[in-house]
């Protein structure tokens, strides 16, 4: 089955918002304006050359980075106004993030790395052990629990990433090329374990990569080019009305 032909989202209301984002880094322009809407549920790619801010984009979306003008709201929260602490709780629990190369602790196990957001929310050990054990199970990495980043393949450690994102039951997952690290075959697992994951949870996910075979598991692609977003084709009046509206 084409993964596009999956249940696509029909919400119209926004689970986070972003308008008119700039942001600089010295005299270098990561962003220059970019709008953004991400809806509940649904899988958004985002696509663009080496430079052209993706990774920005999501570190704004995900408040990690606070943008220099525009803004991300989030249920009508204005993200590029909280405060630190408030930005760490919801990246403990609303929000998971997912990097190429997983950035897992190397000194703990799996299980204890997937078990790591509950037991920072205030989950007890037991419980927060057992729900892990079952995310390792889901990504088909249960037989490596007891394993340290070292010891696992980079697919087994990114499947145990996704694990640990998707474990406080987040309503948005940003994945900041999941796939980059792996060769096709383990890049295309990790691939469905996630779409499969999302769907079951009806978790949104946005997805940055510059490959267009992981791009095409995504209900919707945009892309980055100048540091502004463009239309996919199957999305062109509504990123239209977008730019409009930042």
């Amino acid at each position: 089955m084409n993964p596009r032909d999956e249940q696509h989202p029909t919400a119209a209301t926004a689970l986070i918002s972003a308008r008119g984002l700039k942001k600089s880094y010295g005299r270098t322009e990561a962003l220059r304006g970019a709008s953004l809407d991400l809806r509940p549920g649904e899988i958004l790619a985002v696509t663009g050359a080496s430079g052209s801010g993706k990774s920005t984009l999501l570190h704004c979306l995900a408040g990690i980075v606070r943008p220099d003008a525009g803004s991300v709201a989030y249920g009508g929260e204005r993200l590029d106004q909280a405060a630190e602490t408030r930005l760490s709780a919801l990246r403990r629990g609303d929000f998971g993030v997912v990097f190429q190369f997983g950035q897992l602790i190397p000194e703990l196990t799996a299980l204890d790395n997937v078990a790591l957001p509950l037991l920072l929310s205030g989950t007890g050990r037991r419980p927060a052990e057992h729900q892990a054990g079952e995310w390792l199970e889901r990504f088909g990495v249960r037989g490596q629990a007891d394993l340290r980043p070292g010891e696992m393949s980079g697919g087994q450690g990114q499947r145990v990433a996704l694990a640990r994102a998707l474990v406080t039951g987040p309503r948005a997952v940003f994945a900041d090329e999941p796939t980059g690290a792996l060769d096709s075959l383990a890049g295309e697992q990790v691939m469905t374990a996630l779409v499969h994951a999302a769907r079951e949870s009806a978790t949104a996910i946005l997805l940055i990569t510059h490959d267009a075979q992981i791009a095409a598991y995504a209900d919707r692609e945009v892309w980055l080019r100048d540091g502004a977003v463009h239309a996919g084709s199957d999305d062109a009046a509504g990123q239209e009305a977008v730019r409009h509206e930042g």
